[in-house]
């Protein structure tokens, strides 16, 4: 039931993507197709007087005054004040016999708008977003005809006015529904639910339930789990809860717990990605020491004996999935690895020498990269023991310092180019992060960042 990610907007973040909203509608109810009107009008005692007003054309529709606003429970509601409008087109009239036609001009003034948008989750886990309540009220709406009967028009503009008005005020209304289901709603299911770490695993970033607004910020708790892309299996620990501190100097915030990072450890332990061979060939040409027998009888004498000159290879493995923290000092964790070392024989089968446990503390840097949340793991003292041998027993404290100096410049080298490949962020398109800070507290690895709308 809780998530084990969570993305925070908070209103500076809110407020510049209602500034790019804002601009999209503006130019929607630019293109706003207007219908004609026509009718009769009775003036006494000139009688009955038939009218055609056709071609109307939205010139303009500015916004100079808008803002956006937190409704908790509710979702989002955007409030548009002193909007003003302009329409022209022709007007053509029949009294009588009398025929005459020309042209018009339309100001719409002081134009207040009012629009809810209610926040929720499909069954996929994408974002939804729909217009809750949409109201506009125009207060003053100006027409003014020329041509040779214009004073005619004149004499019943505030009719037309009224129509005018109505008709602006639910065509507004209409527009908004229109681009918010054409417009924000496909840009909101850009949002990746999953997403592609490597050809090993994937991260499930889908909503465990509608978007929450606050009187501070809009919350989007995910499901933040890790997964095995050969095997997908639920993970054997369940999320604590996250909860996020008050910060609002960045426009949006990531929080990651620490439930995000095992269930990628499990996933990798679980496709077998967690088990490493060393061989002689991959050992480092700084390093003097080589991978062979007549290297390790200096520490292991009886090997001269048992298996002379001969190459060895080690085979790292985690006998289960190493668990992570998060605290105030950064991410931890104390993985155990098996060292097992076998002694490669001239038909290049393989004769089990000796099996080592590894314990160490490992401590992990965070930064963010292009969208990634990438890691690199900093080994701390290495702690061995003998679980098993095949040939005898031996001195581990000289041979410990061997197996270090291997670890060191392979083991961790290729851990950490797998983390390189970090976790992609739940980012919808075009967007860009900036001013990233990262911060750890209690099971929460938190990223603050400004956004960019390309």
């Amino acid at each position: 039931t809780n998530p084990g990610f969570v993305v925070r907007i908070t209103q500076s973040g809110l407020d510049y993507a209602h500034l790019h909203g804002i601009a999209i509608l503006e130019k929607e109810l630019t293109h706003v197709k207007l219908p004609d009107i026509s009718g009769d009008f009775r003036i006494r005692p000139v009688g009955k007087v038939h009218y055609e007003i056709s071609r109307l054309d939205l010139r303009n529709f500015h916004f100079p005054y808008s803002r956006i606003s937190l409704v908790p429970n509710v979702g989002l509601q955007v409030s548009i004040a002193n909007a003003f409008a302009d329409v022209d087109g022709n007007w053509r009239v029949k009294l009588h016999f009398l025929k005459d036609h020309g042209s018009f001009d339309v100001s719409a003034e002081n134009i207040y708008i009012k629009i809810n948008l209610k926040l929720g989750n499909d069954v996929s886990g994408k974002p939804t977003v729909h217009t809750a309540y949409c109201s506009t009220r125009i207060s003053k709406v100006r027409v003014h005809f020329s041509g040779r009967l214009g004073w005619l028009y004149n004499l019943f503009h505030s009719a037309i006015e009224s129509r005018f008005r109505k008709i602006l005020e639910g065509k507004v209304c209409d527009i908004v529904a229109k681009s918010v289901h054409s417009n924000l709603q496909p840009y909101m299911q850009t949002l990746p639910v999953t997403a592609i770490i490597n050809d090993i695993a994937g991260v499930d970033y889908s909503l465990v339930e509608p978007p929450t607004a606050t009187a501070q910020s809009l919350d989007v708790a995910m499901k933040g789990e890790c997964y095995s892309l050969a095997q997908r299996s639920a993970a054997p620990f369940t999320p604590l809860q996250l909860t996020l501190p008050p910060d609002h100097d960045r426009m949006v915030y990531f929080g990651a717990s620490s439930y995000f990072f095992n269930t990628a450890s499990f996933a990798y332990h679980e496709a077998g990605a967690l088990v490493f061979e060393i061989t002689d060939s991959m050992i480092p040409k700084t390093v003097d020491f080589h991978l062979n027998t007549t290297t390790f009888s200096a520490f292991v004498p009886q090997l001269e004996k048992m298996y002379p000159d001969m190459k060895m290879k080690l085979k790292l493995s985690a006998p289960s999935a190493p668990f992570l923290s998060i605290g105030p000092r950064g991410l931890s964790l104390k993985p155990v690895v098996d060292i097992q070392a076998y002694a490669i024989l001239p038909n290049s089968t393989l004769a089990p020498l000796f099996l080592l446990s590894l314990v160490s503390n490992v401590s992990a840097t965070i930064k963010v990269k292009s969208g990634y949340i990438l890691g690199k793991l900093n080994v701390g003292r290495m702690k061995f023991s003998l679980k098993h041998s095949n040939i005898g027993t031996f001195e581990m404290r000289t041979l410990q310092s061997i197996i270090n100096i291997y670890a060191s410049s392979i083991l961790l080298p290729r851990v950490n180019d797998r983390l390189a490949e970090g976790f992609p962020l739940p980012l919808p398109d075009r967007i860009q992060l900036s001013n990233v800070v990262v911060q750890f507290h209690p099971n929460l690895l938190l990223l603050g960042a400004d956004v960019h709308y390309q």
